[in-house]
């Protein structure tokens, strides 16, 4: 069995509304196992037998979803083992971390970018907002809060592709509770 979390992008965002135990529910009738969710944003933990490749995985997820929603959800999916990496990331040093009131997130890509592309988006980073990359995922240490940034989100999407955004925490915490 392998192991697996969904990351959902804009889940439970304007009308979007769904219960985790509705979400639970549509993963299990996708026949996967130990399915359970975190929080109410759209992380879904999940098993599965199955010998497909991630991306193939994550494009029958999101295929199944769009079906039984009827909208689209961008699914961004990591093994577990991946998100105990991640979690053990530090990119920022204890004293910028330290000096930011905001708190560290973590914006799950589909792919890793080139160079090109790694080199424009970090070049978007300021004083106030902090960037990093590595691997498929993009850094941010905010200033303060996400809300008050002036970090252009969708410049960094046009850069890198969309990704779905989560706090340092939630990583964290799935990682310590799935992992």
């Amino acid at each position: 069995m392998k192991r697996y979390v969904a990351f959902l992008r804009g889940m439970n965002l304007g009308g979007r509304r769904i219960k985790n135990e509705e979400l639970r529910r549509h993963f299990e009738e996708m026949d996967f196992e130990e399915v359970a969710t975190f929080r109410a944003s759209g992380n879904v933990i999940f098993s599965t037998a199955g010998r497909e490749d991630e991306g193939k995985l994550a494009q029958r997820v999101e295929a199944e979803l769009d079906e039984r929603l009827g909208y689209d959800v961008p699914v961004f999916l990591r093994s577990i083992e991946e998100v105990v990496a991640i979690a053990a990331q530090r990119p920022f040093s204890p004293k910028q971390v330290e000096q930011s009131k905001g708190k560290l997130q973590v914006s799950l890509l589909k792919k890793k970018p080139n160079a090109a592309a790694k080199k424009k988006a970090l070049a978007l980073a300021t004083d106030e907002d902090q960037l990093a990359i590595d691997g498929r995922e993009l850094y941010w240490l905010p200033s303060g809060g996400i809300s008050e940034s002036d970090l252009d989100l969708k410049a960094i999407d046009s850069v890198l592709g969309p990704g779905t955004i989560r706090a340092m925490g939630t990583i964290d915490q799935i990682a310590s509770k799935h992992g």
